[in-house]
C-alpha cells in the first residue's frame, strides 16, 4: 500500500492498495496503520466505521461538521462513485479548492479527508457501497450541508441526480453554510 498526497487539498491523501487477484476473485488490505503513520496521521484516532449503499445517480452531500470538524477515510468497497472534497479550512493554503476522484471497488483506494473539508459523492453504478472511517463520534447537531449545485462550486456531477435526502435537497448555499460552520 502506498500513500499519495492530493495536491488540490492540503493534508489529503490517497491510500492505494495492491489487490491480489486470481480465479477466486481478489484479496486486498484496505487499511494499514504503519502506512497511515508514515504520512503523520494517528491511526488510533479513527473510532467509528460506517457504510452506505447507493443506487446509480444517488447523490449524498455535500456534508461537513461544525466546530472541530471530522477527519475521515472514505473508500468505495463495491461499485464506483464520483467523490468530491472541498477545502473549507480558512487557514489552509488550498482554501475553497475542490478535488474530484473516482473511487471504485476494483481499486479499493481510500481517500483521507482532513477535518474542515466538505465531502459528497454520486453513485456511478447500480450499486455502490461506500465505507467511512471517522475520527470522532457523530453528533447530528454539528451537521452542516451545502447545496450540491451551488454555482460558486460548479461541481461537474457526471449523472443526473436520481435521488437525494430531503436535507441535501434543502441545503443552503456555500456562503450560508460557511456561516453555519462558524457557529
Amino acid at each position: 500500500m502506498k500513500a499519495t498526497e492530493v495536491p488540490a487539498i492540503a493534508g489529503a491523501y490517497l491510500f492505494e492498495p495492491t489487490p491480489y487477484a486470481d480465479e477466486r476473485g481478489f484479496f486486498c488490505r484496505t487499511f494499514d496503520a504503519d502506512v497511515v503513520r508514515s504520512v503523520g496521521l494517528d491511526p488510533d484516532t479513527f473510532i467509528q466505521d460506517s457504510v452506505s449503499r447507493s443506487a446509480r445517480g444517488v447523490l449524498r452531500g455535500l456534508h461537513l461538521r461544525s466546530g472541530a470538524g471530522e477527519a475521515k477515510l472514505v473508500r468505495c468497497s463495491y461499485g464506483r462513485i464520483f467523490d468530491v472534497v472541498v477545502d473549507l479550512r480558512t487557514d489552509s493554503p488550498t482554501y475553497r479548492n475542490p478535488a474530484f476522484f473516482e473511487l471504485s471497488g476494483e481499486t479499493q483506494v481510500t481517500l483521507y479527508i482532513p477535518a474542515g473539508c466538505a465531502h459528497g459523492f454520486q453513485a456511478l453504478t447500480e450499486i455502490a457501497d461506500t465505507s467511512y472511517r471517522i475520527d470522532r463520534p457523530h453528533d447530528p447537531a454539528e451537521d452542516v450541508t451545502i447545496a450540491f449545485d451551488d454555482p460558486e462550486l460548479a461541481i461537474p456531477w457526471p449523472l443526473p441526480v436520481t435521488s437525494m435526502s430531503q436535507r441535501d435537497r434543502e441545503a443552503p448555499s456555500l456562503a450560508e453554510a460557511l456561516k453555519q460552520k462558524e457557529r
